[in-house]
C-alpha cells in the first residue's frame, strides 16, 4: 500500500510525524508518503535509519495550524500539506492519508470536490468514529466532526460505525446504541427521541439507549451521539484518567510503605495504562468521505501517528468505503 502522512501535522512536526512513518514502513513494508516541507523532513529523517525503508517525499509549501480557520484554509492555502496529501488520494497516488493536525481543516480539505474526496453518494455528514481506549474497544461516534446533528445524521453515524467494527474489529451484528442521560425509552433531548423510530426500523442490531457508564463497560460496540456531546465525552474522558493516574502517582511516593506496594504493584499499572493508552489507538476515521482519512490527536506522539498509519491500512484493506457506499444504498432502500 501506498499511505500518505502529513508531515506537518503534530504539535512538534515533523519529528514525530517522520518518526512514526519510519516505525511504520519497517513495519509494515509498505510505502509512507511524507507530505510538508521537504527540508524539515529530510533534516527529520537524517535522524534515522531508513536503509530499506520505502519512504517518500512530496513537497508542500504551506502548513495548517490549529489556530488556522477551516474556511480560509480550505481556500487560501491550497498547497498546504494536507490538501497536497488528499488530492494524491482522490488521484489514485495513495491509498490513505494520516494527519494528526487541525481536525476542521482536515474535514474541510476531505469535503472539497474538485481538488478534496467529497462524500459518499447519499452520505449528508461524514462523522469521526473513535476506537474508546477501554479492553471491550467500543467505537464512538461522532467524536467531533458535526457539532450540530438531525435525526437522520446519527442513523447515518449508526451505519457507518456499524460498518467499520463488523469489518475492522470482526464484530458480527454489533450492538448499536444511542448516547443519553438515561437507558429508559423517552429519556434524552429532542434529538435522541427522534432518532430512536429511525434506528429501530432499520437493519441495525439497535439496543436501545446507553448511558456513559455502560458505554465504559462495553455494553454497546458502537455508541452514536452528536459531535459536540461526543467530543466532550471523549476529552472529559482524557482528563479524569489523566488526573486519577496523577493522583495514583502522588499518594504511591507518599510514604515508604506506599512506595513499595506502588513498586510491587507496577505490572499491574502498566498493563491498565497499556489498555487506556490512547496512543494505541492512534486516530479515528473520518466515515463518510469517498476515501481513507485518519485524523489523530495533535498531541501524538511516534508511536501513535505509527498506529494511526496501521490504522489507515486496516481499513483501506477492510474496503470501508466501499462497504459504508453499498450500505447507504441498502438503507435508503428501506
Amino acid at each position: 500500500m501506498r499511505i500518505v502522512v502529513d508531515a506537518m501535522g503534530s504539535d512538534n512536526n515533523p519529528d514525530p510525524d517522520v518518526a512514526g512513518a519510519v516505525m511504520a514502513a519497517r513495519k509494515l513494508k509498505d510505502t509512507i508518503i511524507l507530505v510538508g516541507d521537504s527540508v524539515l523532513i529530510k533534516a527529520a529523517l537524517a535522524k534515522h535509519d531508513t536503509n530499506g525503508l520505502s519512504l517518500e517525499i512530496v513537497h508542500a509549501s504551506q502548513k495548517i495550524s490549529m489556530e488556522d480557520k477551516p474556511s480560509l484554509i480550505v481556500r487560501e492555502k491550497r498547497d498546504s500539506s494536507m490538501h497536497v496529501g488528499i488530492n494524491m488520494i482522490k488521484n489514485g497516488n495513495a491509498d490513505a492519508f494520516v494527519t494528526v493536525g487541525n481536525t476542521g481543516a482536515a474535514l474541510g480539505v476531505a469535503m472539497l470536490r474538485n481538488t478534496g474526496l467529497g462524500r459518499i453518494t447519499g452520505i449528508k455528514r461524514p462523522a469521526l468514529g473513535v476506537i474508546f481506549p477501554t479492553p471491550e474497544r467500543p467505537m464512538l461516534i461522532d467524536n467531533g466532526a458535526n457539532a450540530d446533528c438531525k435525526p437522520e445524521y446519527l442513523l447515518q453515524f449508526a451505519m457507518m460505525g456499524s460498518v467499520y467494527v463488523e469489518r475492522v474489529l470482526g464484530i458480527k451484528k454489533p450492538r448499536v446504541a444511542l448516547l443519553s442521560n438515561g437507558e429508559e425509552e423517552g429519556k434524552g433531548n429532542v434529538l435522541i427521541q427522534e432518532t430512536v423510530p429511525l434506528l429501530v426500523n432499520s437493519n441495525l442490531n439497535y439496543i436501545g439507549n446507553v448511558e456513559p457508564k455502560e458505554f465504559m463497560q462495553g455494553e454497546a460496540d458502537v455508541v452514536v451521539t452528536d459531535g459536540f456531546t461526543g467530543n466532550i465525552m471523549m476529552k472529559t474522558a482524557e482528563a479524569v484518567a489523566s488526573y486519577m493516574s496523577k493522583m495514583i502517582r502522588q499518594y504511591i511516593k507518599s510514604s515508604p510503605r506506599t512506595a513499595v506496594g506502588g513498586l510491587l504493584a507496577r505490572p499491574a499499572f502498566d498493563r491498565v495504562k497499556s489498555h487506556l493508552d490512547p496512543d494505541e489507538v492512534g486516530g479515528a476515521p473520518l466515515l463518510g468521505v469517498n476515501g481513507v482519512v485518519i485524523i489523530g490527536h495533535g498531541r501524538s506522539g511516534a508511536i501513535a501517528i505509527m498506529r494511526a498509519i496501521e490504522q489507515a491500512r486496516l481499513v483501506a484493506e477492510k474496503n470501508i468505503v466501499d462497504a459504508i457506499a453499498t450500505g447507504i444504498r441498502r438503507e435508503g432502500k428501506n
